[in-house]
C-alpha cells in the first residue's frame, strides 16, 4: 500500500476542520492497522490471570468515611455519551431513551445520571462536576436536555467535551471511503479510548486542577449502575494508584467479554478483548474459573498521572487498536465494506505503573446495549429510588431473548408493549419467538416461552405466560 494513501485521510480530516491532535491519533491507528498489528494476540502463555481483587463490600466495612468524603469532594464525573443507539434504531443520543417512570415522571438515562449527581451534591456537600463526552451527533440534543433541568448548575467546569471523528477506511484500498448518498456515514468515532486525547486537547485537566479536582471517574452513560461512589473514591485515593478499573465477577453470560490479565514480563495490567485472543487460547480465555473477572468499562484516573502520561506522548496514548469491519451504511449490507479503527479506554491501564483493579457488585454494572436489556430495566425487577439508584433484590437477572425481527428496534419494541413490559419477578428466562403484542398486567414466570405462530399474535390482559406459553383459562 502506498505511503501516500494515509495523506488522503489526513487531507480529508483537515478539510473537515479536524485538529492535528485528532489527525495524529488517527495516523497512529492507521499505521498500526496497515502493519497488521491490529490482529496481534495476547497469548495465554504470556499473561497471568487476575485473582483475589479487593471487593467493594470489604472496602466499605473498613473505610474511613471522612477520608473518603474528602477524596469524593475532589472527584469529577465523566460520562461517555457519544452513542446514538443506532443498533436499537435510535436517531438521537442514546442517553435520551426513556428507561422507566419515577413518581409518574418519565426518566431517561440522562435524567437518572443528573439525579445521581444532584443527590450526591446535596447530601454530601461536594461539587462533583459532571462532564459529558458527546459526539457531534449527540451534543445538541444532550445539552438542550441538560439546560432544561434548572436544578443543575455548573459554571467553573465545562459540562461537555466533544469527541473526535475519523474517516471510515475502504477495506480494499485503505483510502477514506466515499459515500455521496450520505456523506455523514463516511465518518465514525475512534472508540471510547478517544477520551484521553479529547481531554488533552480541550485543556480540561488544567481546568479541573484549578478547581481542586484530583480524581476522574469515567463510565458509559448507558450503564446506570456506574454512579458516583464515595467509598470507591476513598479507596482509589488511599491506594496511591494512578489508574483503577472496576471489574465484576464473570458469569457464563460474560464469557465472551473483555477481561483483565497481568503481563508476565512487565507485571502491568492488560485489557484483553476476545478479538485479541488466539484461537488456541480461546477455551482458557473464556474460562470463568481461570479468569474470574470482566471489565465493566468504568475507570478511575488521577488527574496528575494522566496529565503526565499525555504530556509524555504528546496527547496521543499508544493504545492497542480494535479493527471493526462493517459496511459504510451499517443498515445496508450491500454497501461498500469498510474498516473502523477504534481503541478501548480500559486498555490505557497497561501504560500506568501500579494500575489496580477493584471488584464491584453487579449493581454497578447495569448496561443497556439491546432491547433485551431494556426489557429487564423497564420491568418490575427494578425500582428507581429517590436517590436515582436502579435497585433490585439480587441483581441476578433472567436471560431474555426477544425475536430480533420484531423487537430489535425501539419503535417496534414500544409498539408491542403498549402498556409497559410484563412482570418478570417470577421469571427464570424469557424467550419470545414471532410477533407478539402484550396487553395489560401480563406475568411471565419460570422459563417463559412464546412460540412463533407465523402471524401477529396477542397476549390478553392479565394472562400468565410460562414454559408452555399462555396458560389456559380452565384447569384440567
Amino acid at each position: 500500500m502506498s505511503t501516500d494513501v494515509f495523506d488522503l485521510s489526513a487531507a480529508k480530516m483537515r478539510d473537515k476542520g479536524m485538529s492535528e491532535v485528532s489527525i495524529n491519533q488517527f495516523k497512529q491507528l492507521y499505521e498500526t492497522w496497515e502493519r497488521g498489528d491490529a490482529k496481534a494476540c495476547v497469548r495465554e502463555k504470556d499473561v497471568t490471570p487476575l485473582k483475589d481483587v479487593p471487593r467493594t463490600k470489604d472496602i466499605h466495612d473498613t473505610m474511613d468515611m471522612d477520608m473518603a468524603l474528602d477524596a469524593f469532594s475532589r472527584t469529577a464525573f465523566i460520562k461517555l455519551n457519544g452513542g446514538l443507539g443506532t443498533s436499537m434504531g435510535l436517531e438521537k443520543a442514546k442517553s435520551l431513551l426513556p428507561i422507566r417512570r419515577h413518581k409518574a415522571r418519565r426518566m431517561r438515562f440522562l435524567d437518572i445520571i443528573m439525579g445521581q449527581v444532584l443527590t450526591a451534591r446535596k447530601r454530601l456537600g461536594v461539587p462533583l462536576p459532571l462532564i459529558f463526552m458527546n459526539s457531534f451527533r449527540t451534543s445538541r440534543d444532550t445539552m438542550r436536555a441538560v439546560k432544561q433541568d434548572r436544578r443543575f448548575v455548573q459554571n467553573d467546569v465545562p459540562v461537555e467535551i466533544i469527541q473526535h471523528i475519523e474517516p471510515k477506511i475502504d477495506a480494499d484500498t485503505g483510502r477514506p471511503v466515499d459515500f455521496p448518498a450520505n456523506p455523514d456515514l463516511e465518518w465514525c468515532p475512534p472508540g471510547h479510548g478517544d477520551i484521553f486525547s479529547t481531554i488533552w486537547e480541550t485543556g480540561l485537566l488544567d481546568t479541573l486542577k484549578e478547581q481542586g479536582i484530583d480524581y476522574l471517574f469515567i463510565s458509559n452513560s448507558d450503564n446506570l449502575g456506574a454512579r458516583p461512589s464515595r467509598t470507591l473514591a476513598g479507596y482509589f485515593a488511599q491506594s496511591g494508584a494512578p489508574f483503577m478499573i472496576e471489574v465484576a465477577e464473570r458469569t457464563e453470560a460474560d464469557r465472551k467479554g473483555g477481561h483483565i490479565v497481568i503481563d508476565k514480563a512487565t507485571r502491568h495490567l492488560i485489557l484483553r478483548e476476545m478479538s485479541q485472543v488466539d484461537p488456541h487460547d480461546r477455551s482458557s480465555a473464556m474460562s470463568i474459573r481461570k479468569h474470574p473477572y470482566f471489565n465493566t468499562n468504568s475507570i478511575w484516573v488521577r488527574v496528575d498521572a494522566l496529565r503526565d502520561k499525555l504530556t509524555e506522548y504528546n496527547g496521543v496514548l499508544p493504545l492497542p487498536i480494535i479493527e471493526n469491519r462493517k459496511t459504510v451504511d451499517p443498515t445496508d449490507p450491500s454497501t461498500r465494506p469498510v474498516v473502523q479503527l477504534e481503541t478501548a479506554m480500559g486498555s490505557a491501564a497497561t501504560l500506568f505503573e501500579g494500575a489496580i483493579c477493584v471488584q464491584v457488585d453487579r449493581m454497578r454494572f447495569l448496561p443497556v446495549k439491546t432491547t433485551d436489556d431494556l426489557f429487564i430495566m423497564r420491568s418490575d425487577r427494578f425500582h428507581l429510588t429517590d436517590s436515582y439508584e436502579m435497585e433490585d433484590g439480587n441483581y441476578d437477572f433472567p436471560n431474555v431473548q426477544l425475536d430480533e425481527r420484531y423487537y430489535k428496534y425501539i419503535a417496534d419494541f414500544d409498539e408491542r408493549f403498549p402498556y409497559g413490559v410484563p412482570s418478570l419477578a417470577a421469571a427464570n428466562s424469557v424467550t419470545i419467538e414471532g410477533d407478539w403484542t402484550f396487553g395489560r398486567d401480563v406475568t411471565l414466570y419460570a422459563d417463559a416461552h412464546l412460540s412463533d405462530r407465523g402471524r401477529s399474535s396477542y397476549v390478553p390482559n392479565g394472562q400468565y405466560v410460562g414454559p408452555q406459553g399462555i396458560e389456559p383459562d380452565e384447569w384440567v
